[in-house]
């Protein structure tokens, strides 16, 4: 405990002291302050095989906070979150509903976020405290921004582009504030962990290489390291498809005080098309498991990945593979509102390891921007777990968001 009170301490005080200075006083007067306020009201109902009672959930997720200007690049930040349930017939992960399924959304009031950043103009740029990070398509770190309660760090954060084509960012992360909140033995993990990002463009693609050192401290097993390379690109338009292409390798290794000893890899292609409104993708994405484990990114925005049904949080001991197709569609004119889109994804799900069925999925979302400020959003998720794979569950949500 030591090293949290040398580090994380002094991190979020700093940001803090920020707020107190004179040169912020001026700032929360002047006209270089952007209040933030987010509030979105969703409803979510799972059934799932095996539970005695199907879920149904009302929470409202309410952010509010302050971004004021310091002079000379600095800006300070302060955010609180407050998520409050309106109906509550299901397990939140604390509140003991054993008898309903999951819907991982507890009641907590909490800072968000506290950060102190610099972006000098010159290729520079830094963020320390308590922040929201995302690296790359936040398969690796990402702030699960689906959940009411965001994943949040704190961590110093580095950001360098050294030339118009190349970036690199280091980050050291210090503790993960989960979505599972305070009050969950699991809520939070002190961390001693480094990532470190490096992209090189030219011409029509983009080559990164990434290492990702994970010592977490409250939970031995899921340290590791993780080394990896992505390229992406796209060709085409001109009034001709536009075609995108993906492809990554990543291995993982455990490290620091892992108890198991494993190397596992991960690979991941995608091809896309998009022509006029219409879009379109195909992809694989194989975790290896070993029998005991498998390839893991616990720290990931996991919804994002193999079905928004989140049966696959964990990666099975036998590890996975993904295939999946997804089509979406942009209306030219929406029948109210700004905006509207919908897209249907599906998933075929198998053990990378023994070949075992794991399920099937379809996945279905309707988005609209109302205005300027709202957005509504329906979504649904349809998980057969095959011979092989976890429950099946079905679970659909209603969503309302404010943002200013």
């Amino acid at each position: 405990m030591m090293k949290r009170a040398c580090f994380t301490t002094p991190l979020l005080v700093a940001a803090a002291s920020a707020a107190l200075s004179p040169a912020s006083a001026l700032a929360l007067t002047g006209d270089d302050v952007d209040w933030i306020l987010n509030m979105r009201l969703r409803g979510e109902s799972v059934d799932q095989q095996g539970v005695a009672n199907e879920a149904e959930a009302l929470t409202l997720r309410t952010r509010f906070g302050v971004q004021a200007g310091l002079g000379e690049g600095f800006k300070f930040l302060i955010e609180g979150e407050n998520i409050t349930h309106l109906v509550d017939d299901f397990n939140d992960t604390i509140n003991g509903l054993a008898g309903y399924p999951v819907v991982a959304d507890p009641e907590s009031t909490e800072l968000n976020r506290l950060q102190l950043s610099f972006d000098g103009g010159e290729g520079f740029a830094t963020t320390i405290g308590r922040q929201r990070v995302i690296r790359g398509d936040a398969r690796y770190i990402g702030n699960v921004g689906f959940r009411q309660n965001e994943q949040t760090f704190d961590a110093a954060a580095f950001n360098f582009v050294p030339a118009d084509n190349v970036t690199v960012s280091y980050t050291y992360f210090d503790r993960v504030h989960r979505i599972f909140g305070d009050d969950h033995p699991a809520g939070e993990f002190d961390l001693d962990a480094h990532a470190l990002w490096a992209s090189y463009t030219a011409g029509p693609g983009t080559l990164s290489g990434f290492a990702i050192l994970a010592d977490v401290e409250d939970a031995a097993g899921l340290s590791s390291s993780t080394w990896g390379v992505n390229y992406t690109g796209q060709a085409g338009g001109d009034g001709a498809p536009v075609w995108r292409y993906m492809v990554e390798y990543a291995e993982q290794s455990d490290y620091a005080d892992n108890p198991a000893s494993f190397d596992l890899n991960m690979i991941r292609a995608e091809l896309g098309m998009t022509i006029n409104r219409f879009n379109a993708r195909a992809g694989v994405e194989q975790l290896e498991g070993n029998g005991a484990r498998g390839f893991s990114t616990p720290f990931a925005t996991l919804h994002k990945f193999q079905g928004w049904a989140d049966a696959f949080l964990v990666t099975p001991a036998d590890g996975i593979r993904d295939i999946y197709l997804r089509g979406g569609y942009s209306f030219a004119d929406a029948p109210f509102g700004e905006s509207l889109s919908a897209a249907l994804v599906l998933h075929d799900f198998e053990a990378e390891n023994s070949g075992g069925d794991l399920g099937t999925e379809i996945d279905a979302v309707i988005s609209s921007r109302l205005n300027a400020n709202v957005a509504l959003e329906f979504k649904a998720a349809f998980f057969n777990g095959g011979d092989a794979g976890p429950a099946d569950r079905d679970k659909l949500w209603i969503g309302l968001t404010y943002n200013r």
